[in-house]
């Protein structure tokens, strides 16, 4: 685990943009291909319209296919639909065609859009196992991470499939992959900073007892992959650095 802290979020982005470069190149070169996971919220949205604006000409975006790691159970013209901010902050920008995009059809029942979305990954691997070239994650205040949330079945879940859960808190449904398919990623990075982040930090990162069911993204942990943390030293405040 490496952890990069920066003293600004507009630096974190800069280097988190440096890395997300660095991969999308190497997956290129390498498989013809980048296989690239979004994570939604507020936290990457100056994080995507950075990287296809000022930095647009350093990735060959015609060989970018674009994923994401949940979604909110809401229809996918709503405000909150993790696919419509990534289409205006990214998207729209690189000028991505459709068959990049693999968003989740809230339309569905929940249950069903697991499925469906399980079913899309399986046909654009083939016959190759799903392993994602880089996910990006966030972390709640609650040290959630996708939506995979505290106290809730996904927590358990044992197979790197997608997977839809109902939360309580929230009172909805989420819909998502599960810690076992994301730990099968060649590369994960966490984007969080601010003070509210701080203590979830100090769980997820210092623990060493872990209590999954209080702390999800303690989970992460890749098999096989590199898993790094971009950080701002707000949200480091209570580690013992």
């Amino acid at each position: 685990m490496n952890l990069h802290i920066f003293k600004s979020i507009a630096e974190l982005n800069e280097n988190l943009i440096k890395y997300v470069i660095e991969i999308a190149n190497q997956s290129i070169a390498t498989k013809g291909r980048f296989d690239f996971v979004l994570t939604g919220g507020n936290s990457p949205k100056e994080l995507y319209k950075e990287i296809s604006t000022t930095f647009k000409d350093q990735i060959d975006w015609t060989k970018v296919y674009f994923f994401f790691g949940d979604e909110r159970y809401v229809l996918p013209d709503h405000k909150d639909y993790n696919g419509l901010m990534a289409k205006e902050t990214l998207f729209n920008n690189l000028q991505t065609p459709e068959d990049h995009i693999f968003y989740f059809d809230t339309t569905l029942p929940a249950a069903d859009a697991a499925k469906a979305y399980k079913a899309a990954l399986d046909k654009h691997f083939g016959e190759e196992e799903i392993i994602f070239d880089l996910i990006l994650l966030g972390m709640g205040d609650d040290a959630h991470t996708a939506s995979i949330f505290p106290n809730t079945e996904l927590v358990k879940s044992i197979h790197p499939t997608v997977e839809s859960v109902w939360v309580e808190k929230l009172d909805t449904y989420r819909i998502s992959l599960t810690a076992p398919l994301i730990n099968k990623a060649k590369n994960i990075a966490f984007i969080t900073f601010g003070e509210n982040k701080a203590n979830a930090l100090r769980h997820v990162i210092g623990d060493e007892q872990k209590d999954y069911f209080i702390y999800p993204a303690q989970l992460i942990k890749p098999v096989d992959g590199n898993l790094d943390w971009f950080v701002d030293d707000k949200a480091t405040s209570f580690l013992d650095l």
